[in-house]
């Protein structure tokens, strides 16, 4: 009940809808007990022997209106419990999407993108489908055991009382059917999650499934999972199925032991014909909610471990959230890197003692075999994660000390993969600056050496590019990219060069395009192009987590260190090639140069 309490709590902005369904709710509630009682007077003025046909009448016409309006009125009700689940519905997951959005990058580590869009589909379905049910019906139900039962209170308080003793063993048995059903809802929730997840995968990543020709291995493990879920289906359902056929059983009896008392006190004498009619009407008023349990308990269970998995999401630190620090003032953009340790994971450093500057509108690359720290260095200029000791700043302002947006809002970034959008070019570039006009937007294409390409796209800047940019070439794409960052037009870039995949006349192109960007910003590169690392103004050097050299490329070229010995390796032999590679550099050969 607690769980359910904490989704009204949450959704209590949606108060007048509740308020107004608990209106209709008694008020249908009360129509409802109306009928037994004229049905009452009818039956007992026509067992009379002198029947007042004008009074029957008018009961009978009072039965009628009175179902008129139950009609009308429930339709009325149906109508706003629909309106509050869409609402609902449309709440959560705005609050559920905002949620995520903000949570850091290290949650996303830990989870698939198939298993959390999982969990929003089933948890908000589930909550609002109950809620939806919730207000429809089952307070209406809740509300009439009630009133019926204070009648019956009034009119036999032994079959009141029989029925007080019923409903509490109903539920009982009820809640013990409930436990055994979470119980494996559990592990099915579990297979839906990573199975959904694989799902998304394969899709998102369908050309590596054909191209290796792993159909069947994909469509094997989606068959693996819901085979688990089929058994686990099962098992569930037999226990739920066991545990009802008892209790209903039991229902059963029960309300033969009611009806027999109503009729044998009915034939003593102490109740009418009328009263027995209304009796019987208000035991089947009653018997109907608990013959409804079943749908009510199962509709709980589903929006029960719905919340859970939703709040346990929304209950999770949102560390992207406006934390009250100022803004970033950046003034020349001066990058420094104090002493700064992080690991990822307790007990494994990353990076150690890490310390350098980049001085205003020059340019700075990252060397080092992969997995030395440079992309996590990135990372950390990013706020994607905060250091462990140490610090890094801008301008002499502590990147932690101000707020996270405008720090983002002062770097420009591209990846080594363009990272484009399903949607428009124009949509792909503007992402960097959603209120820019299309003038902006095709100034910062020609800037990107991409204005040649995209007039000759069929619809211009109004193409769709498919999803991640599909239907664009490798060099295209990474133009693309690059005009979003030119509109940010933001002081400091981050740049994860990404040319070696390209032939030589795109990879010119973006180079070109490259070199446009980083003029005059404050540039950090984890470069995979001697070319482009002979070029900086300053060289940081990483081997094990911590900066083994520093300097420009003209006072490390015979210092004996990486950068010397990435200079020694640029003849593009095989085993100068492979070695190479552990540093992540491309090496154009001679057909390419």
């Amino acid at each position: 009940m607690k769980d359910l309490l904490k989704i009204i709590r949450y959704s209590w902005s949606l108060k007048r809808y509740y308020l107004s369904i608990a209106g209709f709710v008694v008020v249908l509630s009360v129509l409802n007990q109306a009928t037994p009682f004229l049905l009452k007077f009818i039956v007992d003025g026509l067992s009379g022997g002198h029947a007042d046909l004008g009074k029957i009448w008018l009961w009978l016409g009072l039965i009628g209106g009175i179902q008129v309006a139950i009609a009308v009125l429930s339709n009325v009700q149906g109508y706003l419990g629909d309106m509050m689940g869409a609402k609902l519905n449309t709440l959560l997951s705005q609050r559920y999407y905002d949620h995520v959005l903000r949570l850091p990058i290290g949650y996303f580590d830990n989870e698939i993108a198939g298993r959390i869009t999982s969990r929003l589909e089933r948890s908000i379905v589930g909550i609002s489908q109950f809620m939806n049910a919730f207000s429809n019906n089952f307070v209406g139900m809740i509300f009439t055991v009630i009133l019926t039962m204070g009648i019956l209170v009034f009119y036999a308080w032994p079959v009141a009382l029989m029925l007080a003793v019923i409903f509490p063993l109903y539920i009982w048995m009820t809640a013990l059917s409930s436990k055994a059903w979470q119980a494996v809802q559990k592990d099915i929730n579990a297979d839906t999650d990573v199975s959904n997840g694989r799902f998304v995968e394969s899709m998102g990543q369908i050309r590596v499934v054909k191209s290796y020709v792993q159909e069947m291995t994909e469509s094997l493990f989606w068959a693996g999972k819901r085979s688990a879920i089929e058994g686990n289906v099962g098992r569930q359902s037999t226990r739920w199925h066991w545990y009802d056929v008892v209790r209903r059983v039991a229902l059963a009896l029960a309300m033969f032991g009611i009806y027999s008392y109503i009729a044998l006190m009915t034939a003593a004498g102490h109740y009418t014909l009328g009263d027995f009619t209304l009796l019987i009407q208000l035991v089947i008023t009653a018997q109907f909610p608990l013959f409804a349990s079943s749908f009510i308990v199962d509709n709980i269970q589903r929006a029960v471990a719905g919340s859970r998995d939703f709040f346990e999401v929304m209950d999770k630190p949102a560390l992207e959230a406006a934390d009250g620090h100022p803004k970033l003032a950046v003034k020349a953009g001066r990058v420094e890197f104090s002493n700064v340790n992080f690991e990822y994971e307790e007990g494994h450093p990353v990076l150690t003692g890490i310390s350098f500057g980049i001085e205003p509108g020059t340019k700075l690359a990252l060397v080092g075999e992969s997995g030395q720290g440079k992309s996590t260095i990135a990372n950390l200029m990013l706020r994607f994660y905060d250091v462990n000791a140490g610090a890094v700043s801008v301008d002499g302002q502590n990147i932690t000390a101000v707020d996270r947006a405008s720090l983002r809002e002062n770097i420009g970034v591209v990846f080594q993969d363009p990272s484009l959008f399903s949607g428009t070019v124009r949509e792909n570039i503007a992402y960097g600056r959603p209120t820019a006009t299309d003038a902006e937007v095709l100034e910062a294409a020609r800037a990107a050496n991409a204005l040649d390409f995209i007039e000759a796209l069929p619809d211009g800047l109004a193409t769709q590019i498919g999803e991640r940019g599909v239907k664009l070439s490798g060099g295209q794409k990474q133009r693309v990219a690059i005009a979003r960052a030119i509109l940010k037009n933001a002081p400091i870039l981050i740049l994860d060069e990404a040319t070696s995949a390209l032939d030589s006349k795109a990879e010119h192109e973006v180079q070109a395009a490259l070199e446009v960007l980083m003029r005059g910003r404050t540039t950090l590169i984890i470069a995979h192009r001697l070319s482009t690392i002979s070029s900086v103004d300053k060289i940081v050097g990483l081997s094990g987590g911590r900066v083994v050299e520093q300097g420009s490329p003209a006072e490390l070229a015979n210092a004996g260190g990486i950068y010397a010995e990435l200079l020694e390796l640029q003849n593009p032999t095989k085993a100068n090639i492979e070695k190479l590679k552990k540093f992540e550099i491309f090496v154009p050969q001679k057909d390419e140069a």
